[in-house]
């Protein structure tokens, strides 16, 4: 990667910002940052990933995708490059490298770059940002991170450097202190810990909208709104607000006025996370349909409050549910009832995991079906809850992206 990117010419030399690394929340809390940076009148690159239906969605100015043209530009010139140096990159480092091309045509002021998989190796450890933020660690890509959470936190918390300005979420015990021991090896460090340097109390302003005080070092931020559905959003949220303090605080921005904090927080969007469509209507059904990109158990569990909320709405529910072959399907779906039927799919993604394979990890569920194709997945779910069921549709991003394909959800 270092070695593309000099080839490039250096594009990302200047980028500084924030760099986001955790096994969930991570898209969250980047939207959360964008959203209120570039209210202040900020222009803000971003890079979220994976994307859900266009890979546009992976290069962002002010956390609008840019223009196909513009992306396409972009990898070509890194497609290019890669052809004329002979070099050999992953998928991930030329999905960093087109964005900072990009970065670098587009002037931004500051760039928010989330991490793909890990920290330590990650395409964006490459680029010298200056605030790094770790959302929480549970188990995922143990294949490629480690086996136990202590190994998972060690790989993010290699993203730090020395001088580097630290925000830390909430970490399960031996993941803090295998955190803990990756920034003891570092000199200069500035660390933020959720619930010590940083707190944040939701509560129900005048008008019935739940907001957060958000406290850290450097303020006290009060009412702020939430628009993001799910109670572990006013912990992304709260993530966000610190690593923008953090940023003021590194002297990379002016302190941002609490008008501009609290308009770029309300006007933030991130599909396909607790995304609710209601109503939603596919042929002759109408009911509810809800979306999310959980596919590990941390995140089946984060999600499974609100889920069962929305659930008590609907007379019937149903599972839509895919993921990849790597992924623990046996426990996935552990948080939620039972007796839901679940309707397993493809994703359409080489390393999808087989839906009659997904059936005999899930056996002791009662009622399992099987559509190979996700608009029949999803037409059998609308069957088995009726008009006005739920249908809630959990698993790998490409899967959401489909799904949100099939209901003429625009990207972004």
């Amino acid at each position: 990667m270092p070695r593309l990117l000099e080839a490039l010419g250096d594009p990302g030399r200047n980028l500084r910002g924030m760099a986001v690394t955790g096994t969930n929340g991570k898209g969250s809390t980047c939207a959360f940052a964008v959203s209120a940076l570039a209210a202040a009148g900020l222009r803000i690159g971003s890079m979220p990933s994976p994307h859900l239906q266009q890979v546009t969605e992976r290069i962002r100015i002010n956390g609008v995708p840019v223009s196909p043209t513009a992306c396409h530009r972009a990898f070509a010139k890194v497609d290019g490059t890669l052809k004329s140096t002979g070099l050999t990159v992953n998928a991930g480092a030329v999905h960093a490298a087109a964005a900072a091309v990009q970065f670098a045509q587009s002037e931004v002021d500051l760039a928010v770059m989330e991490a793909n998989i890990g920290g330590r190796r990650t395409a964006v450890n490459c680029f010298d940002l200056g605030v790094k933020v770790i959302t929480g660690v549970g188990l995922d890509h143990e294949h490629l991170l480690g086996n136990t959470l202590g190994e998972i936190a060690q790989n993010k918390a290699g993203m730090v450097r020395d001088g580097d300005h630290v925000v830390l979420g909430e970490l399960p015990e031996e993941a803090a202190e295998a955190v803990d021991d990756v920034l003891g090896t570092h000199t200069e460090l500035t660390v933020w810990r959720i619930h010590q340097e940083v707190r944040y109390r939701p509560r129900l302003a005048r008008d019935g909208r739940t907001v957060l005080d958000v406290v850290t070092p450097r303020a006290v931020h009060r009412e702020l709104p939430c628009p993001l559905r799910g109670a572990h959003q006013h912990h992304n949220l709260a993530l966000a607000v610190a690593g923008i303090d953090s940023l003021a605080e590194r002297g990379l921005i002016r302190d941002i006025s609490e008008e501009a904090l609290r308009g770029g927080l309300a006007a933030t969007r991130w599909p396909g996370r607790l995304e609710l469509l209601a109503p939603a209507r596919l042929g002759s059904w109408t009911g509810r349909l809800l979306l999310d990109i959980a596919d590990n158990h941390q995140g089946a569990v984060t999600v499974a409050p609100e889920v069962l909320r929305e659930s008590r709405a609907a007379e019937r529910t149903a599972l839509v549910f895919g993921t990849l072959r790597y992924k623990k399907v046996a426990t996935m779906l552990e948080p939620l009832p039972a007796d839901w039927p679940v309707v397993l799919t493809r994703v359409g993604h080489p390393n999808e995991a087989a839906p009659d394979e997904m059936r005999t990890a899930l056996a002791t569920r009662r009622e399992l079906y099987v559509r190979q194709e996700t608009a029949d997945a999803v037409r059998h779910a609308t069957e088995l809850v009726g008009a006005g069921g739920l249908v809630m549709v959990l698993g790998a991003p490409l899967l959401i992206g489909r799904v949100r394909a099939l209901f003429h959800l625009p990207p972004g």
